[in-house]
C-alpha cells in the first residue's frame, strides 16, 4: 500500500489528505468496505514510518522530498495561534483612610480578683487525682491475674502428680 501512495502522490504532485489517498488506495486494490476498515490503521502507521512521507498537518500528506529542509521546519511548525484572554475588569479597591483612635486598648482594667478561676482549677485537679488512683487500681488486678496464673499452674502440677 506504501508503494501505491508513494506512486498516487507522485502523480498528484501534491500533498493529499489520508482519507482521500486511503480512498485511491482501495480503489486500486479493490478492497469491500470491511477490507478497508482493517486495514485503515496499518496504512497509517506505515505512513507514519515511512522516512518518504511527511505529514503537513491537517491530514494532509506529501513527500518529504518535495520540500527543502527549511520549508519543512515552517510548514511543519507554523506559529500556533494564542487565544486572546477576554479583559477582565478588577475593581480597584480603594484604600480608605484610617482614623486613628487616641483610645489605648489595655485602658481597661483587668479583674484579677475574681476566685471563680482558682475553684474550677481546683476541681480539676481533684478529678485528675481520681482518675489516677483508678489506673493505679488497674495496675493491682493485673498483678492479681498473675497470681491467678500461678496458682493454676499449680493445680496443673498437682493432677500430674496424681496420675
Amino acid at each position: 500500500m506504501i508503494e501505491l501512495a508513494v506512486m498516487i502522490l507522485e502523480k498528484e504532485k501534491k500533498a493529499v489528505g489520508y482519507k482521500e489517498l486511503y480512498q485511491q488506495i482501495a480503489e486500486m486494490k479493490n478492497f469491500t468496505e470491511a477490507d478497508k476498515d482493517l486495514y485503515i490503521a496499518q496504512f497509517y502507521t506505515d505512513l507514519n514510518i515511512d522516512g518518504r512521507f511527511l505529514t503537513l498537518g491537517s491530514g494532509m500528506w506529501g513527500l518529504k522530498s518535495w520540500y527543502p529542509v527549511e520549508q519543512i521546519d515552517e510548514e511543519i511548525t507554523a506559529a500556533p495561534k494564542k487565544k486572546k484572554k477576554k479583559a477582565t475588569k478588577k475593581k480597584k479597591e480603594k484604600e480608605l483612610p484610617i482614623e486613628e483612635i487616641d483610645e489605648d486598648i489595655t485602658e481597661d482594667p483587668l479583674d484579677f480578683d475574681d476566685t471563680d478561676f482558682l475553684e474550677d482549677d481546683l476541681e480539676d485537679s481533684e478529678d485528675e487525682d481520681l482518675e489516677d488512683e483508678t489506673l493505679e487500681d488497674d495496675f493491682d488486678d493485673e498483678d492479681d491475674l498473675d497470681d491467678d496464673e500461678d496458682d493454676f499452674d499449680e493445680e496443673d502440677e498437682d493432677e500430674d502428680e496424681d496420675k
